[in-house]
């Protein structure tokens, strides 16, 4: 038997165990229903099988397959922009000599999570979550989901919710309408909804955006096409990263991957924070350094403060990280380039910019960004009153005053989002513990009496962000009301802090409720 079936054959037979003993009478109501089984769900679902094994729970997936995001998108080139010992979990080794990787491998490595802690067999694949409602008489949640296969509605009851949605709209992406688009000629295709059997060989390509989607884009469509514009209204930062860390090579000679994996991880929080400080810190100096660093790797009549000088400070938004140079190399050859400036319309071979000058193209991307959708766009009640995102408060990082036994899974936007997802799932069970020693099986934040300053939930300028800030939970103006974005920091704070704090009131469970069959 091989390690891996070893490992799997062993947590099936702990959880088994300890299931029986924990819920013998009431098996179809699950301790926790996760929804979602993208980076996020399957890390909480691993969490649960080391740290409390005894708990029953499900993870529902819309899709057919689990990795979330790394299964959504397909366009051209998709890989993280954030190192990999950094957004892997902290209890799985990224083995891989890639420090950046494509959707393929990151995907290869969350299945690899899933199937070494048995996850998989307990996912419900092709539901989609419509509606969770909450009943204090019975203090469960009821999650109705639509199959997708055959369209039969079914219901799911759990005592807690773990919502690993993320925050992006997975139906559709951010398409702002162009004047005249309808006088193209050819497609045009947003990178969310990339169609399989697009053929692109010797296709002059036009790619609209700035962000990191439309950097990965150019290098990665210029290997087939005949030439790819970059159509860009406003600059990002771009800065070059290496496919293999150079510190891996003195890393591989630690005893075992386990620790290798430690010292690549920790160094490159404590690079990737650093970095983040001094731009925060020192702005004009960064500014110059990226710049700097710019001018190194194109050539010397590049235009580079028409296409490389965001009229923002550096991690005002993400910066875009481009593996081995590619963008730069590919602009250096000739086979890419960059119109920055202000689009007019569309016209029959391309885009008319208002500065007169038209970009010739055959095909049109538009990689103008994500929409966000809280919670997945399912619609939440409390005891009948529809919850209204936008009029609660984010507690501790994951939980919402006035909704009970709610957990909510945002990771972190200036730094690998996984950092933040390990700390919450680990506070989580923290707090499924807690909450049985003291025999209380209710949780619900409550604001302080006497108020407090609200403010958005995400300070991040990126545009996804702002078009729907409105709509997101806000934040308060200190611990535990605020959205922290510095591992370091949140690392402390967990580890000096209670798991229960004052403003968490815990209840007992009502009445036993009805018994009701499980669905199949």
């Amino acid at each position: 038997m091989t390690r891996t079936n070893q490992t799997r054959h062993g947590w099936r037979e702990i959880t088994r165990m300890a299931q029986a003993q924990a819920h013998p009478h009431d098996h179809d109501v699950l301790d926790v229903i996760i929804i979602g089984s993208g980076i996020s769900g399957i890390g909480c679902a691993a969490h649960l099988r080391r740290d409390r094994p005894e708990k029953t729970w499900c993870i529902l997936e819309m899709r057919d397959d689990l990795g979330g995001t790394w299964d959504l998108f397909r366009y051209p080139g998709i890989r993280s922009d954030s190192d990999l010992y950094t957004f892997s979990y902290d209890f799985k080794p990224w083995n891989s000599d890639n420090a950046i990787a494509g959707a393929a491998e990151i995907k290869r490595y969350i299945a690899e999570t899933a199937d070494e802690y048995d996850i998989r067999r307990q996912i419900r694949f092709r539901r989609k979550v419509t509606a969770c409602a909450w009943d204090s008489t019975e203090g469960l949640w009821t999650v109705t989901t639509t199959r997708g296969d055959d369209g039969m509605v079914e219901t799911w009851r759990g005592r807690w919710i773990f919502s690993a949605t993320g925050y992006y709209d997975y139906d559709k992406g951010y398409r702002p309408a162009f004047p005249e688009e309808e006088k193209f000629a050819g497609p045009i295709i947003h990178p969310q909804h990339w169609p399989e059997d697009l053929d692109y060989t010797g296709k002059r390509i036009a790619v609209i955006g700035s962000g990191a989607t439309a950097v990965t884009l150019l290098p990665a469509l210029a290997e087939k096409a005949a030439h790819v514009v970059q159509v860009q209204r406003t600059p990002s930062y771009v800065m070059p990263m290496p496919q293999r860390d150079g510190l891996l090579t003195l890393a591989r000679l630690l005893p075992s991957r386990d620790l290798t994996h430690r010292l690549m991880r920790k160094k490159n929080i404590v690079q990737r924070h650093v970095f983040w400080l001094l731009c925060q810190r020192y702005p004009k100096m960064m500014r110059a350094l990226i710049r700097k660093i710019n001018r190194a790797n194109l050539p010397q009549d590049f235009p580079i403060d028409i296409h490389f000088n965001p009229p923002y400070g550096p991690w005002q938004q993400r910066l875009c990280a481009v593996p081995e140079g590619d963008l730069y190399k590919s602009l250096s050859s000739g086979k890419t380039s960059i119109v920055t400036g202000h689009i007019d319309k569309f016209v029959a071979d391309g885009i008319a910019m208002k500065s007169g000058e038209v970009v010739a193209a055959d095909i049109i991307v538009t990689a103008t960004g994500l929409n966000l959708k809280m919670a997945g766009g399912v619609a939440y009640t409390v005891d009948g009153k529809p919850v209204v995102w936008s009029d609660h408060a984010i507690f501790r990082g994951m939980l919402l005053d006035g909704i009970p036994n709610f957990a909510l899974c945002i990771g972190y936007t200036t730094s690998s989002w996984t950092l933040k997802v390990g700390l919450l799932c680990k506070y989580f069970c923290q707090l499924l513990g807690e909450m049985d020693r003291r025999g209380k099986a209710i949780c619900i934040p409550q604001r302080p009496a006497g108020g407090m300053t609200l403010k958005p939930l995400l300070d991040f300028g990126a545009g996804y962000v702002q078009r729907s800030i409105g709509s997101l939970p806000k934040q308060g103006d200190g611990y535990p009301w605020m959205m922290t974005f510095s591992y370091g920091g949140d690392v402390k704070m967990m580890k000096r802090s209670s798991v229960i704090l004052p403003e968490m009131k815990l209840y007992d469970a009502p009445a036993a409720p009805a018994h009701r069959p499980a669905p199949a």
